[in-house]
């Protein structure tokens, strides 16, 4: 019998490696599933979504598998390889899975340029309005976030401010960051960094600032819709932008915080079309 020689040995060994499907954490990328809404009479429970996650995947369960559960809607995010997604999307009572993109901010035009006048009639009702905004985070110390005038929050309010210093104009605020990646620039706070979120809920809610100007320029007041409106933050993008399971993470903790209006500058960047149920936004909206 004509005995391998230790080349040949390697060989074998090297083109069994190359045939061997590899799942290192690298393989694996992070996916929403989304099933809808909770059956009548079942409460949220992790470990669902956790045998869901066990039944797609050929290996042991890693703990950093399942990345995170919703709990208005029923859905959750994992990391999956290609295969493991596909096999989730034959699963009973699996609506669509969704890749996590990056997103981009987005903006819209002032309320003197849609020709709402400044002095209107307001009411109590706009001081227990809260405004819910899904962005970059807030910049506490703006002017258009000072609390002075202001009421404790309305009784209705569930949320909560994490690694942060509310007040009663800005009654929560939260960050979300599923993966876990965050850049050299990023504020791991709900804190604004990058200038949008502010802009956005200053937008919405911001108090009235007189003289507010640009190096002098265009002095004028700035003002928001609804100056006297509280404002909760959920900041969902970072310097890179902002990802789809975060996006949903917002939305997910807005709902059950009891927030009376979302408000959501992002959108898909040079995507023309996007069906239904893989449409964050609408999902989430």
């Amino acid at each position: 019998m004509k005995t391998l020689g230790l080349s040949h040995v390697l060989q074998i060994l090297t083109c069994i490696l190359l045939l061997t499907p590899s799942f290192s954490k690298d393989d694996r990328k992070i996916y929403i599933v989304y099933m809808g809404e909770y059956p009548k009479g079942v409460e949220f429970t992790e470990s669902l979504h956790t045998s869901m996650v066990q039944s797609a995947i050929s290996r042991k369960l890693a703990p950093d598998t399942l990345v995170h559960s919703y709990k208005s809607f029923n859905g959750f995010v994992a990391r999956l390889t290609k295969e493991e997604s596909e096999r989730m999307k034959e699963m009973d009572d699996v609506v669509s899975v969704i890749p996590n993109r990056v997103h981009s901010v987005q903006t819209s035009r002032s309320w003197d340029f849609l020709g709402f006048p400044e002095n209107v009639q307001r009411t109590k009702v706009e001081s227990n309005t809260i405004v819910g905004v899904l962005d970059s985070g807030i910049w506490p110390n703006s002017s258009s976030f000072t609390d002075e005038g202001f009421g404790p929050p309305p009784q209705k309010w569930k949320g909560t401010c994490h690694n942060f210093t509310c007040n009663n104009k800005i009654i929560g605020a939260k960050y979300f960051r599923l993966d876990g990646v965050f850049a050299q620039e990023d504020i791991i706070s709900p804190t604004d960094n990058i200038g949008h979120g502010s802009h956005c809920a200053s937008t919405a809610a911001g108090n009235s600032v007189s003289n507010a100007n640009l190096f002098g320029l265009g002095s004028g007041t700035a003002r928001g819709g609804v100056p006297s409106a509280r404002i909760a933050v959920y900041k969902i993008c970072w310097t890179n932008g902002c990802e789809t399971a975060d996006i949903l993470a917002g939305f997910d903790a807005a709902i059950m915080d009891g927030v009376d209006i979302i408000s959501l500058s992002v959108g898909y960047a040079g995507v023309i079309h996007v069906e239904y149920f893989q449409d964050v936004f609408a999902i989430g909206a």
